[in-house]
């Protein structure tokens, strides 16, 4: 009986400490995309490429470009105003190719 009890507490700490890496390496993952998205400089509206400006164009012909970001990358981050009121921030590469960060 001491046996069973034994291997039912040994059993119940390994599945714990499994669950707690992995909960670990959820973190460094979400601090990682955060730190990221913080790379980026703010730039001016006008500064961006023309690519980019006729990807929001073509992809979301009400919208209106707020604020422009770049990072090291060439990547883009977009605050845009449409016409209904709704706004929101689209992720872009130099050639115009929306991307998810």
């Amino acid at each position: 009986m001491k046996n069973l009890f034994f291997a039912t507490v040994l059993s119940f700490v390994g599945l714990t400490a499994m669950a707690q890496e992995e909960t670990a390496e959820l973190q460094t993952d979400e601090t990682t995309a955060i730190a990221s998205i913080q790379d980026f400089q703010e730039i001016n509206v006008a500064d961006l490429p023309e690519t980019v400006k006729a990807a929001v164009k073509k992809d979301y012909p009400t919208a209106s470009v707020d604020k422009a970001y770049k990072n090291e990358s060439d990547q883009y981050k977009l605050e845009l105003s449409l016409k209904d009121g709704t706004k929101g921030t689209v992720y872009a590469d130099a050639e115009g190719n929306w991307i998810e960060i």
